[in-house]
């Protein structure tokens, strides 16, 4: 067996046994639903227009950065999701993005939680930090707990969300 077959049947196990817990755990289910969702860009693109429109100087610019993160983010999953093409795991659960997008790798909710999460170490206040850093993982384990990814996807997504944070730090210096 070759080593990409051998990392594909460890990636293909260790999803599987993530959702299976999921699905044995009728409280872990529901969180996991709740942060699957809790990822998702019309939610982050509304509350961050609500601070451009609402919030003082400080939360307008932080609001415009997380929000050109968020784009050239989703710009960069998009493009390698076309070139790979990696099927979704099978499973009912998120019809809604299977059909939008029936692509897996990376994940785009993996990579915008860990955008958002890296943001909130440079921009936000400590305790803002502090929840997305802890939020940005579960995010990414409950798109496996669903069946909607494999955890390569979130592990590739998180990076793209990282790299994203970092370019936008050097581009607005902070």
């Amino acid at each position: 067996m070759t080593l990409r077959a051998q990392l594909s049947a460890a990636d293909n196990r260790f999803s599987r046994r993530v959702s299976d817990i999921a699905d044995r755990n009728r409280t872990l289910r529901k969180a996991a639903i709740v942060l699957a969702h809790s990822g998702d860009s019309p939610l982050w693109v509304g509350g961050l227009l609500l601070a451009l429109w609402l919030g003082s100087a400080s939360w307008k610019f932080a609001a415009m950065v997380v929000l050109i993160g968020i784009g050239v983010t989703a710009a960069v999953v998009q493009s390698i999701k076309v070139f790979v093409r990696r099927p979704r795991p099978a499973g009912e659960w998120g019809q809604g993005y299977r059909k939008i997008d029936p692509h897996s790798f990376p994940s785009g909710h993996a990579a915008r939680a860990a955008l958002l999460a890296a943001l909130a170490v440079f921009l936000g206040p400590p305790v803002w930090a502090a929840l997305a850093l802890v939020w940005a993982p579960l995010v990414a384990l409950s798109r496996v707990a669903m069946r909607v990814h494999y955890l390569s996807d979130v592990l590739a997504g998180a990076l793209c969300g990282l790299v994203c944070a970092a370019a936008l730090g050097a581009i607005f210096s902070f």
